[in-house]
């Protein structure tokens, strides 16, 4: 049904009808592709385009718009505004309540429930929702738990009304919701800048344009200093403990775009101390270090730094731990200070069958006679088998040993390399909602020797949870390759403990073992450490495809991991193979690989059930990784680059299940996909900590602007047998020369030298 006012190219007309399928959304503004049954028969579908943010299939919409043609797709329906009409027809019904709008009915019951109520059905949801239990199959449990879901999405709906005039997402909307429940809408006309700190996936420029729609002044207070902690949450996204004064009064005003006076005044009152430990603020401290940064005098510069308050508790408490666990007169190995070591060291020949290189014994003694040490080293210069060295010594002392890593796959490869238990870090302290940890300093974990590998990924908050929960006289080894890339999070703890000034005690190991020298993957990773171009001609491990066009390149890189190494290598495209590239935009970054390679690994089936969820689409089968952390997911909170496979997908219970790679189930309702992406290209930030059997790494000119030689070098480690890259040889020549020039804003190292 149409109806239509004035000139149809130029005036608004209204068309209502029943969205049948979403083809598009952008789950960031809310822009929609979408089909609609207007009721005009033979199966014609009516495709509009625009604000259709929130709408659902099923429902029967009123939109107002525009008509027009599109020169591929013809004509189209522009949606500038719609609201939703209940269906008023059995079928309609029916097709509305199995659509998987309300939880707890899929096509099956809603069929079931249509019979039995016809034209009365929504009404009776509506009204009477305790007679639902008449229809055969549903029980009470399942009516009330109907009941519910419909009260939740008619809220739900009333928020995201509201919110159409900011142009906030769906998921978004869900999550106000989930907050701040009947609030929500007074939270954002009256505190629109809370949601930026307490809801995941708004941030400072959303909130800023709620209130800018609710009339809040563009100098106001407020505003400022929430430009100001946005500014610092910024920088610490990028890796930043902390900014100089003088830069995010710089960076304030650009982004603000208010008077320079009016920021230095709000800067003032967001770092005066506050009763509240929870409410939001910063912490201001004059006469900092910023680390590797000299001065116009040749020496350290000193700068005023400005916090957020988590990252100076942490580094404060973080250097405190560590210096506390280096110099206790407590050991909980005490039997290590007088071994005999050559009798040891036979000892421990026989049991692994091998010989300790020089810097491998020092690293050996060191762990076991040392409070805090760190043990580091490139591939193949075998810092796996001294960490193994370590805890068969231990072990034979009886020691408590407990073996962490930042990541699932990291923490399985450590248990494989010991033959004991390992877990993640997350895991070990047992982090409950919130983020707070059960083991802590007030109750320590009960171990004598803590060994934590893949140490480079440790951002500050995670180091500092981490230590606090080590008890006095303890051992504690940090093993890890400081060549690679810095921690996704905040700090560079791993490169701070290694700093000259540091105290505490390390090794380097840097003799390649012969075996390992056969490795192509192992020689080209030391040799792009060291500013060399990698060999590729003759390697039977380490091949370069050369493709200049950047477009060409990511079409080929999908080729090569979906198709060419499998039928030479027998690998399997989604559990031995990883594409690694170096950003997520562009024609060859990891955002359009994944869906070049999803059509190519997992590609859509009549049987084969799948969800879309803005611009992507869920399938069973498909790889896909957490991009958030979340602490009340899972038995222990889901983390940041946590990957999984997607095992089943529920459309009446709105839900699909992943298995991470820590063997763990954890289901993700369908308004929670947003903290999903797919994993069959990932950026090599994202990859660190992990280990893959293959690699196919694009290096284009399109990435220009990241190639460093710690990304590459980090990308080629991550390989176990076989690294494949595809791209041009001036961007990997660009890799290989440049040597990041960024340090982070960190203090720790001088912290632990005072």
């Amino acid at each position: 049904m149409s109806n239509q006012v004035g000139n149809r190219q130029t005036q608004l007309a209204v068309v209502e009808g029943v969205l049948e399928r979403i083809t598009y959304a952008n789950e960031e503004n809310g822009y929609t592709v979408a089909r609609v049954d207007t009721g005009r028969g033979a199966g014609d579908l009516l495709t509009v385009v625009g604000a259709l943010l929130g709408a659902q299939v099923g429902e029967s919409l009123r939109m107002e718009g525009r008509w027009g043609s599109h020169p591929q797709y013809g004509k189209q329906f522009t949606v500038e505004n719609y609201t939703t009409v209940l269906p008023a027809t059995v079928q309609g019904i029916r097709r509305y309540l199995g659509s998987g709008l309300v939880k707890g009915i899929g096509p099956i019951f809603a069929d079931r429930i249509t019979q039995h109520f016809g034209l009365d059905t929504l009404q009776i949801i509506e009204e009477e929702p305790k007679r639902l239990i008449e229809v055969p199959g549903l029980g009470p449990k399942r009516t009330k738990k109907i009941a519910e879901a419909w009260e939740e999405q008619k809220a739900i709906k009333e928020v995201m009304l509201f919110l159409q005039t900011v142009e906030v997402s769906t998921s978004i909307a869900v999550r106000i919701y989930k907050k701040y429940g009947d609030a929500s809408i007074s939270v954002v006309k009256n505190q629109p800048y809370r949601l930026a700190a307490d809801v995941w996936g708004i941030g400072f420029l959303t909130a800023d344009k709620m209130a800018q729609s609710v009339g809040i002044p563009h100098d106001s207070p407020e505003r400022v200093k929430a430009g100001l902690q946005y500014a610092l949450s910024q920088s610490a996204d990028q890796g930043h403990c902390f900014l100089p004064e003088e830069q995010l009064i710089a960076d304030a005003v650009k982004l603000l775009q208010v008077d320079t006076g009016l920021v230095i005044e709000c800067l003032a009152e967001l770092a005066e101390p506050t009763v509240d430990e929870n409410e939001p603020g910063g912490v201001r401290e004059p006469g900092v270090v910023r680390e590797r940064v000299p001065g116009p005098d040749g020496g350290p510069e000193t700068v005023t730094a400005v916090y957020l308050v988590p990252f100076h508790r942490a580094e404060l408490s973080l250097s405190a731990q560590l210096l506390r666990l280096l110099r206790t007169t407590e050991d909980r190995m005490p039997g290590f200070h007088d071994v005999a070591w050559d009798k040891a060291l036979t000892w421990l020949k026989g049991r692994t069958g091998a010989e300790l290189a020089p810097g491998q014994e020092e690293a050996v003694r060191l762990a076991l006679t040392k409070k805090v040490a760190v043990l580091t080293g490139g591939p193949g210069c075998g810092k796996s088998f001294t960490v193994r060295s370590i805890v068969e010594l231990a072990r034979a002392k009886r020691a408590k040993v407990v073996l962490a890593a930042p990541t699932g796959r990291a923490a399985k490869r450590l248990a494989e390399l010991t033959g004991a238990d390992a877990s993640t870090v997350h895991r070990l302290l047992e982090l409950r909602p919130g983020g707070d940890a059960a083991y802590d300093k007030e109750r320590p974990l009960d171990a004598d020797l803590v060994v934590v590998d893949e140490a480079s990924m440790l951002d500050l908050l995670l180091a500092n949870k981490l230590v606090k929960a080590v008890p006095p006289g303890a051992h504690l080894l940090f093993v890890g390759d400081v060549d690679q890339l810095p921690s996704v999070g905040a700090g560079e703890v791993l490169r701070d403990l290694l700093a000259d000034q540091s105290p505490i005690p390390s090794v380097r190991l840097t003799q390649v073992f012969r075996q390992a020298q056969q490795s192509g993957v192992v020689t080209n990773a030391h040799r792009i450490n060291s500013g060399q171009h990698p060999v590729t001609d003759g390697m039977k491990d380490f091949f370069l495809f050369v493709e200049d066009e950047t477009e060409e390149a990511g079409r080929l890189t999908v080729d090569v991991a979906a198709r060419r190494i499998p039928a030479k290598f027998g690998l399997d495209p989604r559990r031995d193979i990883q594409v690694l590239a170096p950003m997520h935009r562009g024609p060859a970054g990891a955002g359009t690989l994944n869906g070049l390679l999803q059509q190519a690994i997992t590609p859509g089936r009549p049987d084969l059930p799948e969800k879309r969820f803005g611009g992507r689409v869920f399938r069973v089968g498909d790889k896909v990784t957490q991009i958030r952390n979340n602490y009340e997911k899972g038995e222990n909170g889901v983390f940041n680059g946590t990957v999984g496979v997607v095992t089943s997908l529920d459309s009446e219970e709105q839900r699909l299940t992943v298995l991470t790679d820590e063997d763990e189930e954890v289901p993700y309702d369908f308004d929670e996909l947003d903290e999903l992406a797919h994993a069959y290209a990932v950026t090599i930030h994202r990859s660190q900590g992990s280990e893959y059997p293959a690699v196919v790494i694009p290096v284009t000119t399109g990435a220009w602007m990241m190639l460093q030689r710690n990304l590459l070098y980090t990308a080629v480690t991550r390989a176990k047998k076989l690294v494949v890259l595809v791209g041009s040889r001036k961007a990997i020549g660009q890799a290989v020369r440049t040597v990041s020039a960024g340090r982070r804003c960190t203090s720790l190292a001088y912290r632990l030298a005072t």
